[in-house]
Parts: C-alpha cells; sequence; structure tokens
C-alpha cells in the first residue's frame, strides 16, 4: 500500500511569532506547515504545491484576508480556510463563511483548539474525497449498466423488474453479463441513486460469509475489534447484488430466506434486529432447480429468489449483436480515439464459438486495441485455432436440441480449458469465478484429475 500522502497546512500571518507557534504546535498531527508573512506570499505558496488547510489572519500588512479568500480557494479548491483574527464580531464571521471559509477562530487561541479545528478541516477533506469517489462510481456504474444489441425479452423484463421491488434471479453461462443486466435493473428503478453492493458468493470463504453479510458486533469473535456494518446494512435502500448465489452455503440459506421474509438482520454476536430494505438480485450459472432435488440448495429460498426470472442467452445465439457490442466495448475502452473494425473482421468473429460469452469478446476487443499498430483493429487474429477450418465444433454450438444445463456447463468448462490449455487460473478468471470454485465445479461434474 503506498504511504499516506503528507498534509500541508499554510499559515498567513504578519506575526512570525504566531506562525513558529503554529508550527511546532502542530507536529503531532503530522502535517507539513508553511509561514507566509503577507497575502501575497501566501497565494505564491497555494500557487506552488497542494494545500489542505490555510489559516488565514484577518488583518495582513497588503490587504484584508477576507479579499485574499477567492484567489486562495482559486488556487487549491479542496483547501479549508481557517479566519484568525484579534477583532471578533458576528458581522466578520458571517462575512468570512460568506467568502468560503470553513471556520472562524478568535485571537488568542489555545492549540488544542487550533489542533481540533484542523483535525476536524483535514477529516472533511477526507470525507469529500470519499463521496467524489462513490459519485463517480456511481455515474461509471449507470453509464456501463446499458444492454447493447437485442435481447428484447431481457429488456422487457428488466423494464417489469425495475419497476418493483421483487426478488429477481438472473441466470446464464459465465460471461453472458447477469451484473449488467442487475445493474440496469437497479439503475431503471426508483432506487437508482441508492447504493448497489454487488457480491461474489463464491469468492468468499465460508466461514467469512456470514460476518460480510449480515456484519458484527465488537468481540463477536477472536478479531472484531470493533462493529462493523455487513452488506445487508450497506445496501439498505438499494440493491443487494448476490453473484453465483448456488455457491451459499445450506446454513447461511435459511438465514438469508429469514432476511427476506422479516427484512430483518441480526449481526453477528448482536442481540437486537435491524431492519433493512435492500432490492435482492442473485444471479447464477449453474441449474438451481437440479440443486434442489439434490438437496443442494433450499427449495423455499429457490421460490423466494425467482419470483421473477430472466435467462440471459449465450453470444453464440445472438450473433447479429456482435457490431453494437463491438462498437460499445471500442467506445468504452478507447472513447478518444477513431478505430476501425472491418466488415471481415465482424464476419470472422461471427464463425467463432464465444465459449466466453460477452466477456470474453471485451477482452479481445481490449487485446485488439492494445496490440494494434494503426486505426484498424484485429480481434479474430488473437482468437488463435479456433477459426480454423479443421477445428472441430464446440460441443456447445453443434449440440442439436435441448440439452441438460449441467451437461451444457460441463462442456462449456471444458471447452474454456481446452482455450488456456489447461489452466485452472486463466480459465477461472474467463469464467467469472474463483479457482476454488472451479475446482469444486471440476469435481461435482465428474472430470478426472
Amino acid at each position: 500500500m503506498p504511504p499516506k500522502p503528507e498534509r500541508t497546512l499554510v499559515v498567513i500571518d504578519d506575526d512570525r511569532l504566531l506562525c513558529d507557534t503554529v508550527r511546532h504546535g502542530l507536529i503531532g498531527l503530522g502535517v507539513r506547515v508553511l509561514t507566509a508573512h503577507s497575502g501575497a506570499e501566501g497565494l505564491r505558496l497555494c500557487a506552488e504545491r497542494p494545500v489542505d488547510v490555510v489559516l488565514l489572519d484577518q488583518k495582513l500588512p497588503d490587504g484584508d484576508g477576507i479579499s485574499f479568500c477567492g484567489p486562495l480557494l482559486e488556487r487549491n479548491e479542496s483547501a479549508k480556510i481557517i479566519f484568525i483574527t484579534a477583532f471578533p464580531s458576528f458581522e466578520n464571521a458571517v462575512q468570512a463563511i460568506k467568502v468560503g471559509a470553513y471556520d472562524y477562530l478568535s485571537k488568542p487561541f489555545e492549540l488544542g483548539e487550533l489542533s481540533l479545528t484542523v483535525n476536524q478541516a483535514l477529516r472533511t477533506i477526507d470525507l469529500e474525497h470519499v463521496a467524489q469517489v462513490q459519485q463517480y462510481q456511481g455515474r461509471r456504474d449507470s453509464d456501463r449498466s446499458v444492454l447493447w444489441g437485442g435481447l428484447p425479452e431481457v429488456r422487457r423484463l428488466v423494464g417489469l423488474a425495475a419497476a418493483n421491488a421483487a426478488p429477481v434471479l438472473i441466470t446464464g453461462q459465465t460471461g453472458t453479463g447477469k451484473t449488467l443486466v442487475a445493474k440496469a435493473i437497479h439503475f431503471q428503478g426508483h432506487g437508482a441513486d441508492k447504493a448497489f453492493i454487488a457480491v461474489n458468493c463464491a469468492a468468499i470463504p465460508e466461514n467469512l460469509m456470514e460476518a460480510e453479510l449480515f456484519g458484527y458486533e465488537k468481540g463477536a469473535f477472536t478479531g472484531a475489534v470493533a462493529t462493523v456494518k455487513g452488506l445487508f446494512e450497506m445496501a439498505d435502500g438499494g440493491t443487494l447484488f448476490l453473484d453465483e448465489i448456488g455457491e451459499m452455503p445450506l446454513h447461511l440459506q435459511s438465514k438469508l430466506l429469514g432476511a427476506l421474509d422479516d427484512q430483518q438482520i441480526r449481526r453477528l454476536g448482536g442481540r437486537t434486529l435491524k431492519a433493512v430494505h435492500a432490492r435482492i438480485i442473485t444471479a447464477t450459472n449453474t441449474d438451481l432447480a437440479t440443486a434442489v432435488r439434490e438437496r443442494r440448495f433450499r427449495e423455499d429460498l429457490y421460490y423466494r429468489l425467482s419470483v421473477m426470472h430472466i435467462a440471459v442467452p449465450p453470444l453464440r445465439e445472438r450473433l447479429e449483436d456482435l457490431p453494437e457490442l463491438c462498437r460499445g466495448f471500442i467506445s468504452q475502452i478507447a472513447p478518444d480515439q477513431v478505430l476501425r473494425l472491418e466488415a471481415e473482421e465482424l464476419a470472422a468473429l461471427g464463425a467463432y464459438a464465444w465459449p466466453g460469452n460477452v466477456r470474453e469478446l471485451r477482452n479481445i476487443i481490449e487485446r485488439a486495441i492494445l496490440v494494434r499498430s494503426s486505426n484498424s483493429i484485429y480481434p479474430s487474429r488473437l482468437l488463435g485455432p479456433a477459426l480454423h477450418a479443421d477445428q472441430p465444433p464446440n460441443p456447445t454450438v453443434a449440440a442439436a436440441g435441448p440439452r441438460p444445463l449441467e451437461a451444457v456447463e460441463r462442456e462449456h468448462i471444458r471447452a474454456t480449458l481446452c482455450h488456456f490449455n489447461g489452466n485452472q487460473t486463466h480459465a477461472a478468471k474467463a469464467l467469472g469465478i474463483s479457482r476454488s470454485t472451479l475446482v469444486r465445479k471440476l469435481k461435482r461434474l465428474g472430470f478426472s484429475d
């Protein structure tokens, strides 16, 4: 982890003794203190470097402190200005706040009071930064929730799901865009301005999953040194997206069912129930109906989660969407560049089986953009021998008529492993699951070691 950047505080005051006192008094805060004895000198310091906090005297040799507030914020817009004055008045305080001051201190002040005010200013900066990052992520997720291509039935069901708060189960092969469908439901719904919390149930160790979902109280177990909210509470008012729900352990399935029915959760080690109103969307690439018959998934939870069911088709069944998908990925990956994808390339891409579905297509487009030598890109050249005429057809494409989902999954995993020459780490990444989950699936589906 990179070291936390040093904070900088500038004192602008013609009282040199006060400047020295502040410098020595704030050593314990780990803040770099710079001093200036005029407004012009302070402006120069703030123009040369990022500044977090400014202590600005009301009376300076070259002007009134109020007049320097605007220019200081132009040079460091996120800086917090704390006015200091030996002539306090209500009018001065109001005027300082109006021109952008963060706080107001009267001389003489205690170093403890100053330290507390500076600490609060730094804390405010941190919280503003977190809020800006969250807003950016929300805008980015919203932008990426657009469904490209035809998918008329999926779009119809997404519209219906967005209009209510019923649980939704999204099924489809790995890489088909189930997470994108979940985001589309969230950002088209009434809670679009609330949190969208996504968690991969297969990526969390079984012994930690309950704490992650429901939170825990301080002292609930060894290492619980503080009270921590769970994902349900974080998603309150918004959406909790549980990907790979079929990997959730049985003992947690009953607790999830209780949370859905009662809209309440209890933290680990907690004694009280907390109301939560999170919209639940789940996704899986496995056949939950089969898992129910095999008693690996609770029947009552299955029906509770699948009030609405959206099946996302694999890419090989929607090849007419390839042009729009390619254009969309190019615009996402290289928004400021004009790149060409010739008709011959699209035809070549249409001849491929796409075992990794839309996710594989995006990765191929991104690689083609990175290795290009002109404004034209050639993603089909990165697909390897799968396009050769003597390549045997993909079993999942060649099979005629309906097949059990488990058989399709077995062949899909086999094709993906072949694509990566048996490398389980790379195959798991392309499938969108952890390597441990892939190993469990291989054993369940009867693959030999």
